[in-house]
């Protein structure tokens, strides 16, 4: 019966403990987007506009509905017609997912 419960506890808290582990460092997500993304996104919070027209801005994508971190990984990691090939390392993506979600909730214009 114990090793059932520590087995039980440990589940349930090993999703949370690798969760943590991949909270990435906005700042550093930040230069990211500014030397990686700024040819075609508006990288910046107060951004209402990116160079290339249908790219949104990183605020806005932060602002869609149902937005969060598992999404922005998932479209990192898939091949989209309408952008360049992609490849992020996993850190930088990590990072590049904080400073994306950290727009989240600033006032769109």
């Amino acid at each position: 019966m114990r090793a059932r419960t520590i087995v039980t506890v440990a589940m349930l808290l090993l999703p949370t403990l690798s969760c943590a582990q991949d909270v990435g460092d906005a700042q550093r997500g930040e230069e990211y987007a500014r030397t990686h993304c700024a040819y075609c996104h508006g990288w910046k919070r107060g951004d209402t506009s990116s160079p290339i027209a249908k790219a949104p801005t990183f605020e806005a994508v932060a602002n869609t509905r149902g937005m969060t971190g598992t999404a922005l990984i998932v479209w990192f990691r898939s091949p989209h017609p309408t952008m360049p090939s992609l490849v992020i390392a996993p850190s930088d993506q990590i990072d590049l997912v904080a400073y994306i979600l950290s727009l989240h909730g600033a006032q769109l214009n």
